[in-house]
C-alpha cells in the first residue's frame, strides 16, 4: 500500500492511497499528518485506516501518471544520514583528497552516525519540480536515497524516495561547509509515494537506480541495494531522536550508494530520475537556482 499527495485543483492538496492492483482512491485527508493524528486517535495504523475508509468506495477514474503529484509528506524538518555505505565513504575521500585515516573513515567507523538538517518545507520539493544547483559550485550530484517517514516518537511510518543534491566541491574543500553544500533552495525533493512501513516485507532489499540525462540520452546511470546499507534503519532514527524534538511526518533520508564518476557534474537541462522497486520513479529536472521561481505551497 502507498500514499500519494496531488494537487485537486489550484488551491487544495490531497492524498490518495494506490493500491496493489494500482487503483487510486482519494482519501478524507489532505496531509500525511493529517492521516498520522486520525490513526493515533483510532489506535490504529495508517494502513488500518486507509483500509477502512476505502473499503466501499471506488477508484478513481484518473490514472496514476495523469495525476500532478506533490511531495508525499510536506515535512517540517528533512534530515540526513552520511557516510553509511562504503562507497558513499570512498568518494568524501576523494573529494577531500585525503587517502586514510579521514574523518570519513571515523565516521564510517564509529558508533556514532553522523546526522545533519537537510532541509525544512519551505525549501522541500516534489516530483517534476525543478531541482536547484548552486551558482557557487562546480561539481554538483544527486545523491538518490531511500528515505524514511517517522513519528515524532521515532517509530518508522513509511519509506519514499530521496535526492540529497549536494555539492562535491565545497564539501571537499572543507567538512565544515556542510550546510552550504547540502542545503540551498531547491536542494532537496522526496516522491512519488510513501510505501507504508506494515505492508512491505524486507526494507533491506530494495534496489535502488539512477538515471541522469541530458539532450534527451542517459549520461550516468547506477545502481545499488539497501541491503548494502552499513546502520539500521532505527538506529539512525535513534540518534535522530535523542535528546532532539521532531514532529510526526519527519523524513530522514539514510545514505546514498550510486554516486556519479568523479568528472561528471549536473548542468542545467538535465533530468534526475530515482526509482527504488515497491515506491516508484522520482522524476526532477535541474535548474540554476537563480532560475527558479519562488515556491508556492499548497494547503
Amino acid at each position: 500500500m502507498k500514499v500519494i499527495r496531488f494537487k485537486k485543483n489550484a488551491s487544495v492538496a490531497k492524498l490518495a492511497a494506490v493500491t496493489y492492483d494500482n487503483d487510486i482512491f482519494e482519501l478524507s485527508e489532505g496531509s500525511f499528518q493529517d492521516l498520522i493524528r486520525k490513526a493515533d486517535k483510532a489506535n490504529k495504523s495508517c494502513s488500518q485506516m486507509i483500509e477502512e475508509e476505502i473499503i466501499n468506495k471506488q477508484p478513481i477514474s484518473l490514472d496514476f501518471f495523469d495525476l500532478e503529484l506533490l511531495a508525499p509528506v510536506l515535512s517540517d524538518e528533512v534530515w540526513a544520514a552520511g557516510v553509511t555505505y562504503l562507497k558513499s565513504k570512498e568518494a568524501r575521500n576523494r573529494e577531500a583528497k585525503v587517502q586514510t585515516n579521514s574523518f570519513y573513515d571515523k565516521v564510517y567507523d564509529a558508533e556514532r552516525p553522523e546526522i545533519f538538517l537537510k532541509s525544512t518545507a519551505r525549501r522541500l520539493i516534489g516530483p517534476e519540480e525543478p531541482v536547484g544547483i548552486r551558482t557557487d559550485s562546480t561539481w554538483q550530484i544527486p545523491e538518490p536515497e531511500l528515505a524514511l517517514v517517522v513519528k515524532a516518537d521515532g517509530e518508522i511510518l513509511g519509506y519514499t524516495i530521496g535526492n540529497d543534491m549536494s555539492c562535491r566541491d565545497i564539501e571537499g574543500e572543507n567538512p565544515l561547509y556542510l550546510p552550504q553544500a547540502k542545503m540551498w533552495k531547491h536542494s532537496c525533493s522526496i516522491g512519488p509515494a510513501i510505501l507504508l512501513a506494515d505492508t512491505i516485507e524486507n526494507p533491506y532489499s530494495l534496489e535502488i537506480e539512477c538515471r541522469i540525462q541530458r539532450n534527451g540520452e542517459v549520461i550516468s546511470k547506477g545502481s545499488a541495494n539497501t541491503s548494502m546499507l552499513k546502520r539500521t534503519y532505527n538506529e539512525l532514527v535513534s540518534y535522530l531522536i535523542k535528546d532532539n524534538d521532531i514532529v510526526d511526518g519527519t523524513t530522514l533520508l539514510t545514505g546514498t550508494c550510486i554516486i556519479p564518476d568523479d568528472s561528471f557534474t549536473l548542468q542545467e537541462g538535465d533530468v534526475i530520475e530515482i526509482e527504488i522497486e515497491s515506491i516508484g520513479v522520482l522524476r526532477n529536472p535541474v535548474k540554476l537556482v537563480s532560475n527558479i521561481n519562488k515556491k508556492e505551497s499548497l494547503i
